[in-house]
């Protein structure tokens, strides 16, 4: 089996799409007046429930990623499902090879979570603020399962779930 047969196939199975993000620690936490950490964010399709009791997710990252980095010593994040309304979101943080964040929030509704620090976004169909309990390697990903510690579903006009399928976004009729 080729890799091109494997996304082929695995493309067939449509999936909901999130925005995870995460706040780098600040560059010397000893020093009140030291810049705060970054935002960071990256839209993912593989992510899921694991556990109800205790509430468990699960997100996959590629391994050498910035977020995989950032959670290797970061373990407070956040999850905002995405509406079918912000495709465009999922799109700007699915680019590669991206220097800084900074700009790629700069125009978006978002609060930054109590429990987690990370930011979360407006409008989104649910949001949830994680802490990691377990890093599991799993081929060229990282899958990384968090507790739940915050979990929303404001009520919103955003109308259904983004979904990915078939490698494009799409929302459900």
């Amino acid at each position: 089996m080729s890799n091109d047969d494997f996304r082929a196939a695995m493309s067939r199975l449509a999936s909901g799409v999130v925005l995870v993000t995460a706040q780098e620690p600040p560059l010397d936490p000893d020093d009140p007046h030291a810049p705060g950490g970054e935002d960071v964010g990256m839209t993912a399709t593989a992510f899921l429930s694991v556990s109800l009791d205790p509430p468990l997710v699960m997100v996959s990252v590629r391994e050498g990623s910035r977020m995989d980095d950032l959670l290797a010593e970061q373990p407070l994040w956040a999850v905002s499902v995405l509406s079918e309304n912000q495709r465009h979101i999922a799109g700007r943080f699915a680019m590669k090879n991206r220097i800084s964040d900074r700009l790629l929030f700069a125009d978006l509704p978002v609060v930054r979570g109590e429990a987690s620090g990370a930011l979360l976004v407006g409008g989104a169909l649910a949001t949830l603020e994680c802490r990691t309990e377990q890093l599991v390697t799993a081929g060229d990903h990282t899958l990384v399962i968090g507790r739940v510690l915050t979990a929303t579903a404001p009520s919103t006009d955003g109308g259904g779930p983004l979904a990915y399928f078939r490698g494009r976004y799409r929302q459900l009729d």
